[in-house]
């Protein structure tokens, strides 16, 4: 597993149970039956999902989606010897496969060539953003795999961005990458106390559901989004004018499009909601203003 890695656990049934937790790999063990069931529950699995696990851990989470009505569940797991624990302890169920790697660069489609729509994952805290990009892309490039729906536990702090709305003190640049590229919804708050041992900060289960954009020009636009947010949330504190304001101001069709969208440059970047933000990009590219973005976000 990573550095950060939240493992699902359950004391009852372990085969590896002498695996104690890394404190280098910063190994947590889900111990609430009751979370792991909500996570479950949340991806609504039936007779012809593939799911994909990222850091089954010791098998309590791995135990639950057996269980269920998905067709096959393909895990990736970091660590070595929580890989041989798996194979015991699951190797025998013909719907059930792990694979030792890293889920940043390892293939995540099975060898037996079944494709997987649904993820359910614990996230490891220290490559969250990483992990994100390759399961549902950027906004300048998209995913190698298209998943229906992701279930995701992950550290609070990112997860409340993730969700947060225009004018929510979490909304963030985050916030507007995901929700153009997915529907994203809370599904439960895991207190520290879920884990043993506990990690010092409390984590949230959420409901990730990619769509595709209907504009052909989404991944040039979002091309040049990525440098308005870089260079407008780099200052959220700060009002528009004085963040992008420079080359917004001195375009009179940008100052149209801004007025007839309700935006004001006396607003800050959190204030502005993400289909506002990638309408603001499109405006500007098609008024040929990229090199003046480029230029100023570097």
């Amino acid at each position: 597993m990573w550095f950060g890695e939240i493992v699902s656990m359950s004391f009852e049934t372990l085969n590896n149970s002498r695996h104690i937790p890394r404190k280098r790999f910063g190994q947590h063990w889900l111990k609430d039956q009751g979370v792991l069931n909500q996570i479950v529950k949340a991806a609504k699995l039936n007779p012809e999902d593939c799911v994909l696990e990222v850091g089954p851990g010791k098998g309590a989470l791995t135990e639950k989606l057996i269980e269920s009505q998905a067709r096959f569940i393909q895990a990736i797991e970091l660590d070595r010897d929580l890989v041989v624990g798996l194979k015991k302890r699951f190797g025998h169920q013909n719907k059930f496969n792990v694979r030792e790697g890293d889920a940043l660069s390892a293939p995540l489609e099975p060898e037996n060539g079944i494709v997987i729509n649904k993820v359910v994952a614990n996230i490891p805290y220290n490559i969250t953003g990483p992990l994100l990009k390759r399961l549902i892309g950027e906004l300048r490039e998209a995913p190698e795999n298209s998943f229906e729906t992701l279930v995701l536990l992950m550290q609070k702090e990112v997860a409340q961005r993730i969700v947060a709305r225009p004018g929510n003190s979490n909304f963030s640049a985050l916030s507007v990458r995901i929700q153009l590229l997915a529907k994203c919804h809370e599904v439960c708050d895991v207190p520290s106390k879920c884990f043993q041992p506990a990690p010092k900060v409390d984590s949230k289960v959420v409901m990730i559901k990619p769509f595709v954009s209907n504009d052909p020009d989404f991944y040039e636009i979002g091309n040049l989004l990525e440098k308005l947010l870089k260079h407008a949330f780099a200052g959220r504190r700060k009002k528009l004018r004085n963040t992008i304001g420079s080359f917004v101001t001195s375009n009179d069709h940008i100052k149209e499009f801004l007025a007839c969208r309700g935006i004001s440059l006396d607003q800050r970047p959190q204030e502005i909601s993400p289909s506002n933000w990638f309408a603001l990009a499109k405006a500007l590219k098609e008024t040929c203003l990229i090199e003046n973005v480029s230029s100023q976000s570097k």
